[in-house]
């Protein structure tokens, strides 16, 4: 069976392919993606326009006229921009310019709670345009101006996209997956642009071929640098007395903060341990029902605290937010980009832009010392930016 190769994700692995009673193959790996595909292309509303109330950063504008500039001459751009660097707004202006020409962009994420946020601030941004969002449990309408969707969804869309965006490219469940990278591929009909504070390996290695262009930026929307993780060593279990510690201190100072915890069950219990001593908090991870509404309230004031696994790793940004990480050493776990995502929480909103990233841990790891140097570089990388435009400093 191994010349069957599956038309839908490319599959080649026989171990995969089942036998239908009728004697045919099928694929075991997308066998699960079932659902309506998009055959025909929307309408394209006219006028369509960017609007911004708000200015780039010379650093933003550069990159964003760049990206363009790429669109127009058909070559596939990776944005590797630190966290906080305001990607988002770095591919408004290239969308605008797909639009305009008649095309069908399309942005995706893994995780369909960063989608449902982007969703918001897209429709603030092209205002006159049909956005439509496509996730898991949510895909009563397929076809508008601008598609918001999960990387899940993206087998909706075969041959669709003039323009496709991809965020957190490094990200659970897209990293590593070989379905959704398939999907993925299938989908782009013209131009691809990969986002990422963290791009992989392969990924950074595939860019520096023919048609293909990284733009960097090491520079976060307000100039300021972001704040490095600094590093306690406590026995596991002991931990949490630091923990308990830093949590009433913030809550006085009226710092809202993260506890990020490696696993669901680890969160559970760290969370309703934390209520014994700390009032004011909650917990939140993959399988909670509720987790949506307690993020929500989290975010409006009702908890100063949240015990979380990665679901808040990325796409949150929370005013004057602090965060700690319970066994930051848990390798199979936190490995070096995990860890500048978590720290990149810390300091995204201007006025308050410094903050606390502490890691807790028995032994500094590898990855521990790889994410310090990383952020402790990128802060070093600014300072030469600065230097650059000078005038930035005023914006």
């Amino acid at each position: 069976m191994s010349f069957y190769i599956c038309p839908r994700c490319g599959n080649q692995d026989e171990s995969y392919l089942g036998k239908k009673k009728d004697g045919s193959l099928y694929c075991r790996r997308c066998i699960s993606f079932q659902g309506e595909e998009v055959q025909e292309k929307p309408l394209i509303s006219p006028n369509i326009s960017l609007v911004l109330n708000y200015s780039l950063t010379p650093f933003q504008k550069e990159l964003s006229d760049q990206i363009i500039k790429n669109y127009l001459l058909g070559k596939d751009t990776l944005i590797h921009a630190v966290c906080g660097a305001g990607k988002t707004e770095l591919i408004f202006g290239v969308i605008e310019t797909c639009l305009k020409q008649g095309g069908h962009p399309g942005f995706a994420v893994p995780r369909k709670d960063v989608a449902k946020e982007l969703y918001t601030r897209f429709q603030e941004a092209f205002p006159n345009a049909k956005c439509v969002l496509v996730y898991g449990d949510h895909h009563e309408e397929l076809v508008g101006d601008i598609i918001l969707l999960t990387t899940h969804q993206l087998y909706r869309y075969p041959h669709y996209f003039d323009l496709l965006i991809v965020d957190e490219i490094d990200a659970f469940p897209y990293k590593g997956n070989f379905v959704l990278s398939s999907f993925l591929k299938k989908a782009v009909k013209g131009r691809l642009v990969l986002m990422s504070a963290t791009p992989p390996e392969d990924v950074l290695e595939e860019f520096t071929k023919e048609n293909h262009e990284i733009l960097h930026l090491n520079a976060r929307f307000h100039l300021s640098p972001i704040p490095v993780p600094k590093f306690h060593e406590w026995f596991l279990f002991f931990q949490r007395v630091p923990i308990i510690f830093y949590l009433k201190k913030f809550q006085k100072e009226g710092k809202p903060t993260f506890v990020f915890v490696p696993t669901i069950g680890e969160c559970e219990c760290l969370g309703k341990f934390l209520s014994l001593f700390v009032k004011g908090g909650n917990y939140v991870h993959s399988k909670k029902e509720d987790r949506e509404q307690i993020i929500d309230d989290f975010r409006k004031g009702k908890y100063m605290y949240l015990v979380t696994t990665s679901v808040l790793e990325r796409g949150v940004t929370v005013k004057n937010l602090q965060v700690l990480v319970y066994h930051a050493d848990e390798e199979e776990i936190y490995d070096a980009a995990a860890l500048i995502q978590i720290a990149g929480r810390v300091g995204r909103k201007k006025n308050f832009e410094e903050g606390n990233v502490i890691f807790f841990g028995e032994r500094k790891t590898k990855a521990i010392k790889e994410a310090i140097k990383e952020i402790e570089k990128t802060n070093g990388d600014l300072q030469g930016l600065l230097q650059k435009y000078p005038q930035s400093k005023l914006g």
